[in-house]
């Protein structure tokens, strides 16, 4: 072929492929590619299939075969150019990513997120499907999104991911609480308003466009870090609770309970929010108990005619005391006057026995002079404290009151009445009529918490700063018995941050304490995760429900639609806002206060004056709880949508929404449906600073949530999260390491196996000449036992995980999901790592290859709800290497638009995973043992021992024994069911820094007894978790459990082993290596800081270059010298003494530390000049050493990858077999007979020794004996340098018949030991024998040799005599 018609083939085929759309070559095995473009070149057709006839001839040079067109003639000259398939190009090579630069990749997928509109598009494809419904919590928008808001926004999106991923439409729309105290509190702390009259001098109308102004300050913040966390909701089809459409929904829920006769007005004493100036209902006050310091007085009350005998009483609100009407004992428990008998105490005191010591310290400073029950103090007469409601003495007032709720807790047993003030007070006055409902309420307090007339002496000032005074006053009348602080737990703002005080308030409330079974009932239909939450802290909330006070005395809310007489005897409850419009006569665009409070209605009642309406708005809870009716505008619009689709299948927020968001909408929906509002619920805990305090921006305990997503990746913060006990409705301590450490050893390694799989499909299609594609149905196909397992394991886990996600257990899923990572990237592709790089033969690379690819591409898509980002990016590209049609025929340009796969049962084998299992217990063992001896693993050891019971799991270990011996890099593995040949039994020693405190007077008995323990009795506590011990139950972790050897060995086998175990296993690891394994560790070492130099380049296993050394200790030298074969082929890479380097292309270089060895080395490119140096023949005159084989043999090792070997690439070949029979007669045989073992091309293939090519023709083969041959199969290869005075192979002699012969026990190495009746076969064979012989181990036949599965491998370098 011309160089020109090369040169124009190529054009012709870039041209070709660049334009595309689609474009084929004709002819069989077409070629065909995909890109975006205009069109095709003059010329070509663009239709797929059909014939291009300008390529016709130029088709027939220019040969396709497997997705790669050879341009070049028949001879096979020429260059490969490859060939896109139809999902794309190729793979793309994967960088190197680190914790630096792992959130890079990130913003890369947010960016295409944004070009395919992708979140848009998933809806619109599952338009059609079933509908998962979803309510989304609406937060306020006046702060920042906090861990809080991230846990549980996280949550949503996985398992909405997850719905939407098994076949469901699921609509996300955000929403916005833009209501209430928190706007308005944030308005009035800017704004300096301190009251109702501040507002009343700007106007509702301008206080209200402020709040309007601030509602959306953070929102854009807001979408732009739940959109960075990745999660997907709509915030252009968002709802606010300020839209006048949701405000009208509102109305008519309110209207639904009013009709149901579910709303009343009335007087109540309520916590009450001096800062913001409204009341709260009891759910909100629950929501912030803090413990805070308040004064603790005890007051005395002189009895009217009794002067010298007072009634003592004890209050931590002193500012309740100008209010006082009453007191209160309980009257069946037992009261008592004393005479005080201590210099503060002199006078006559009636106070309850068991509160003593409210006032004495002991029995001597008292005196007891009578003794009666607290009934008997009913209706005495007291002097009032203060004369502000001395009128009120007409109505019964200052006298003692009876009733059961005192208690013999705290104070003195005798309780101040102030009846606005406190919730029982109330109660018990009213029973008493001192108060009653119709008439004025005796509180002193305005909306802002300060006092106001009749109290003169502290009018103006706040209750709670009027404290001291208040003590201060008392103090000088002589009736302050006891003044000191306590510290206890009290309500607080949960806006505000201030200190609540209950206050009589007249407000309109919902019944919902007659509601209680039909909201238990209500809860039971609901599922919960986790359950407690349901069944105690919430179920018990609902029993103790109180009527919920809806109405607050506030401006920037949702009115209530009460239109009233003054009297209130007449009352419309308005339902929308068309009703609204029609009674009034006005046009209404929006309800807010400013809109509508001047709106009257005319009364049903002729002559009376117009309806007007009240003043209060909701409390913003209750428009929360609306948000399932209200974001739709049910029932004004999208009615039967609504109904198909209530109750919704999923909600989910933290643990503080019980009394919250999660209470009030229970109560909406049960009051207007009778049926819960949700299905499914997660509730997850709180997240806590790291000291366990809650996140505080004032004391910046906590790392800002941004800076951990631009750091660590919101990946790693999503599955951080999700991955803590906050999934399971406990508190997480927030730990920045934690999420450092999950980042390290989670996604790096992952993307780390996906960067080595792509690697190794490069090496593969460069390689061997074929393109890689994936199908799955070549899945399962391997034979392999560590495919069948990870495939097994896989689908294992796709099963639980469907189970899981059904049950809405997250905090089951997500541990399991990171132990796949593990057991992928520390197991499969670590133990797997020579297939996956072509050193096993094409095919099982291939198999290897698609196990991989399965099990990647497999969980992409299952953990694409988890970690959106990383599965996105490996998504991208492995779709590359996707057989066309495989996903079907819709859009699958993202992960996120696929179905999570279903688990293939057949592809599941438990016996295979028990197996792997315990081959992972054997190695995690041997790795505890070496960090414990401080023995690397770069180190053989001669042997490691596993001993159990089971010999099933014995066979399972031996299956598995290439594995382990390279994993723990031992040379053997032996097993045994035989604890005690061994001599090793377990004795345990009792933790005392974990007991001592717990077991206190038992310590020593229990000591004992743990060291009395039985091997026996030990081995069951390690298998059942715990023992029990003299009554006490003492988990495994709390005893130290030792390994010991005993019997006539103990001292030698405790030198030689060190022993650990598991439940599962205990093994023996020989920790005594010869001097030639020490070596060997001093090799790998080599190895290692070759291989991190080269990773330090950034160089590929598929670069070609050399790597140059240069040391000045001589031991050193001598290992990497006699090591050189060994490291050479582990990296590949040609190792010369940097004397003999003649390359200047110098890509690297360093001095590298070995053990306290300097080791300088240099990377070059290319495969050094002059290593492949040639020689006509090769001539021997001595004949080597032939290593204890009777027949002369020879060594052979293939440079290059075997077809047909097992992760080997060094034989041994027999020369003759018996003796004096030849079997190999020229070096053309060896060559044929190498090719028989490991299968490469012969068309380039060369022998050579000590990097010189044999002369096939001309040199002797019996010149070659016990010498180490050398084979390359490509062209131009250069050779390593190698030698060895052994064989390879493992091998026996055998002598009989009059013969001597040697039988190979393997061949190539590393390939198994031959079985018994095929080695006895081979030995009747080559020795000339008719029937089965009998072996011995002596020459005179007298020690008969009796043979069995392991007993081959014994007699390794031996003579056995038939």
């Amino acid at each position: 072929m011309e160089l020109s018609e090369l040169f124009t083939g190529i054009k012709i085929f870039l041209q070709a492929f660049q334009s595309g759309p689609n474009f084929d070559f004709g002819g069989p095995g077409a070629l065909q590619g995909r890109r975006p473009g205009p069109g095709p070149p003059e010329g070509l057709s663009a239709q797929p299939g059909r014939t291009l006839s300008a390529c016709q001839d130029f088709y027939t040079k220019y040969h396709i075969n497997k997705g790669m067109a050879y341009l070049g003639d028949e001879r096979g000259g020429g260059v490969c150019v490859y060939a896109m398939s139809t999902m794309g190009d190729r793979l793309e090579p994967v960088p190197t990513v680190d914790k630096d630069s792992f959130q890079k990749e990130e913003e890369n997928v947010m960016e295409l997120w944004k070009k395919l509109d992708a979140f848009q598009t998933s809806l619109k494809q599952s338009k059609d499907r079933p509908k998962f419904t979803f309510y989304d919590g609406p937060p306020f928008a006046t702060g920042l999104p906090h861990y809080g808001h991230i846990l549980a926004g996280t949550i949503k999106d996985v398992v909405t991911r997850w719905a939407h991923q098994t076949g469901h439409h699921v609509e996300r729309r955000f929403g916005w609480d833009t209501h209430g105290l928190p706007v308005e509190y944030e308005i009035d702390k800017t704004h300096n308003i301190n009251g109702p009259e501040d507002v009343q001098k700007i106007g509702i109308k301008k206080y209200n466009e402020l709040c309007r102004s601030i509602v959306t300050r953070y929102s854009e913040d807001w979408e732009q870090i739940i959109t960075r966390m990745g999660r997907w909701i709509d915030f252009k089809n968002d709802y606010k609770t300020l839209y006048p459409w949701y405000m009208e929904s509102i109305w008519w829920i309110f209207s639904q309970l009013y009709q149901k006769g579910l709303v009343y007005r009335g007087f109540k004493v309520m916590p009450f929010s001096t800062a913001c100036s409204t009341p709260l209902s009891n759910f909100e006050a629950g929501q912030n108990y803090k413990d805070t310091q308040d004064p603790s007085v005890v007051v005395n009350f002189p009895i009217l005619n009794e002067k010298d005998v007072l009634l003592v009483a004890w209050t931590t609100t002193p500012w309740t005391l100008p209010s006082n009407l009453a007191l209160c004992v309980n009257p069946e428990m037992d009261y008592v006057k004393v005479q005080g008998k201590t210099k503060e105490r002199t006078g006559k005191y009636i106070l309850m026995e068991a509160r003593l010591c409210q006032l004495f310290k002991n029995e001597t400073e008292y005196e007891v002079l009578s003794k009666f029950k607290g009934k008997e103090l009913e209706g005495i007469r007291y002097e009032p404290l203060f004369d502000y409601f001395k009128r009120k003495e007409a109505q019964g007032a200052f006298k003692v009151l009876c009733d059961g709720y005192v208690t013999s807790e705290s104070g003195t047993g005798i309780v101040h009445q102030a009846p606005y003030f406190g919730e029982d007070d109330f109660r018990v006055c009213l029973s008493y009529n001192i108060i009653s409902r119709d008439e004025a309420p005796i509180c002193p307090v305005d909306d802002a918490g300060r006092f106001v007339l009749p109290v003169t002496d502290f009018a103006g000032v706040h209750v709670k700063q009027a404290d001291p005074d208040i003590i201060k006053l008392i103090r000088s009348r002589g009736r302050l018995v006891k003044a000191e602080s306590v510290n206890h737990s009290y309500p607080f703002c949960w806006r505000s941050d201030t200190p609540l005080i209950y206050r009589a308030v007249p407000s309109w409330f919902i019944r919902v304490e007659q509601m209680q079974e039909k909201l238990l009932a209500s809860n039971d239909k609901t599922y919960w995760v986790p359950s407690f939450v349901k069944d105690k802290r919430f179920a018990n909330w609902l029993r103790d429900a109180r009527d919920w006070a809806v109405s607050r005395n506030r401006y920037w809310g949702t009115p209530i639609p009460l239109w009233v007489s003054e009297d209130f005897q007449e009352i419309v409850c308005i339902s929308s806002i068309a009703e609204l419009e029609k009674l009034s006569g006005e046009k209404i665009k929006d309800i807010h206060r400013d809109s509508i409070d001047h709106i009257t209605i005319p009364s049903a009642k002729p002559g009376n004056p117009p309806l007007r309406r009240i003043s209060e708005v909701f409390d913003c809870w209750f428009e929360s709880g609306s948000m399932p009716y209200a974001q739709v505008h049910y029932p004004f619009e999208n009615k039967r949508d609504f109904e198909d689709c209530f109750p919704a299948d999923f909600i989910a927020e933290g643990i503080d929404q019980t009394r919250g968001w999660f209470y009030t909408l229970l109560v909406i929906s049960t009051a207007l449906f009778g049926k819960p509002p949700f299905k499914n619920l997660i509730c997850n805990g709180l997240v806590l600073a790291e000291d366990g305090q809650k996140m505080s921006k004032r004391k910046k305990n906590y790392p800002d949530p941004m800076y951990m997503v631009d750091k660590y990746g919101a990946d790693s913060l999503r599955l951080y999260l999700t991955n803590s006990p906050a999934v399971r409705g406990e508190n997480l301590r927030f730990k920045e390491g934690d999420v450092l450490n999950l980042l390290k050893e989670v996604f790096i390694p992952w993307l780390n196996a996906y960067r080595f799989f792509v690697q190794q499909v490069e090496r593969y299609e460069k390689e061997e000449g074929a393109q890689f594609q994936f199908e799955e149905s070549v899945m399962g196909k391997s034979t392999n036992v560590m495919d069948r397992w990870i495939l097994s394991f896989t689908q294992s886990l796709l099963a639980f995980v469907h189970k899981e996600m059904e049950a809405y257990r997250l905090y089951t899923v997500t541990p399991r999901l990171v132990k796949f990572v593990d057991n992928l990237t520390n197991w499969y592709v670590r133990f797997n790592r020579k297939r996956l790089k072509g050193e096993t033969g094409k095919e099982d690379c291939l198999r290897a290859l698609e196990t991989l690819y399965s099990v990647l591409f497999c969980m992409v898509r299952v953990m694409a709800p988890f970690t959106p980002f990383i599965t996105e990016t490996m998504y991208q590209n492995l779709r590359r290497v996707l057989k066309p049609g495989t996903l079907g025929q819709g859009d699958t340009s993202s992960v996120h638009y696929l179905m999570v796969p279903q688990p293939m049962k057949k592809l599941i084998c438990p016996e295979i995973e028990t197996c792997v299992g315990i081959l992972q217990n054997v190695v995690e063992l041997g790795r505890y043992i070496r960090d414990k001896v401080n023995n690397p693993m770069k180190y053989p050891l001669p042997e490691v021992v596993v001993i159990h019971k089971d010999q099933q799991i014995l066979d399972d270990v031996l299956r598995l024994e290439k594995y382990i011996k390279e994993e723990l890099n031992v040379k053997t593995v032996t097993t045994s069911t035989d604890k005690q040949k061994y001599g090793v039994a377990l004795r345990a020693d009792m933790n005392f820094k974990l007991l001592g405190a717990r077991l206190k007077g038992d310590v020593k008995k229990v000591q004992q007894k743990v060291a009395e323990l039985t091997d026996v009795e030990i081995q069951e506590m390690l298998q059942a978790g715990s023992i029990n011990i003299l009554g006490h139950t003492i988990d495994a972790s709390e005893l130290n459990v030792k390994y010991s050897f005993s019997g006539e060995k103990a001292e030698e086998l405790s030198s030689k082993y060190e022993a650990h175990a598991d439940a599962n296993v205990l093994i023996l690891l020989d920790i005594t290596p010869s001097q030639d394994m020490l070596d060997e560790g001093m090799a790998r070492e080599v190895i290692n800081r070759m291989q991190k130099l080269r990773k330090k380049a950034n160089l590929v296993p598929t670069d070609e270059v050399t790597v140059w050394y240069e040391v000045k200790d001589g031991d050193l030298a001598r290992i990497i010298t006699s090591f050189t074969e060994y490291i050479e082929t582990a990296t590949k890479t040609p190792c010369k003494p940097l004397s003999e380097k003649n390359s200047t292309d110098v890509i690297i270089e360093e001095v590298a530390d070995v053990k306290k060895t300097d080791l300088k080395l240099v990377i070059t490119r290319g495969f050094c000049a002059g290593w492949a140096m040639t020689a006509s023949t090769v001539e021997s005159e001595v004949p080597a050493a032939q290593g204890g084989l009777t027949c002369p043999w020879v060594n052979i090792i293939l440079d290059g990858t075997p077809r047909f070997a097992n992760n080997s690439c060094s034989a041994t070949l027999l020369l003759e077999n018996p003796q004096n029979s030849p079997v190999v007669k020229s070096c053309k045989d060896i060559l044929l007979e190498a090719q028989n073992i490991f299968g490469f091309p012969l068309k380039h293939a060369k022998l050579h020794i000590e990097r010189k090519q044999i002369d096939l023709e001309k040199t002797s083969v019996k010149n070659l004996v016990g010498k180490t041959i050398v084979v390359t199969s490509a062209p131009n290869k250069v050779p390593v340098g190698t030698s060895a005075v052994k064989p390879y192979s493992r091998f026996v002699n055998v002598e009989g018949n009059g013969k001597k012969a040697s039988v190979l026990l393997e061949n190539p190495c590393g390939d198994g030991i031959m079985t018994v009746p095929i080695f006895v076969k081979f030995v009747m064979k080559v020795l000339g024998l008719k029937s089965k012989p009998r072996l011995f181990t002596d020459p005179e036949k007298k020690k008969e040799l009796q043979l069995n599965g392991t007993s081959l491998t014994k007699l390794q370098g031996s003579t056995v005599y038939v």
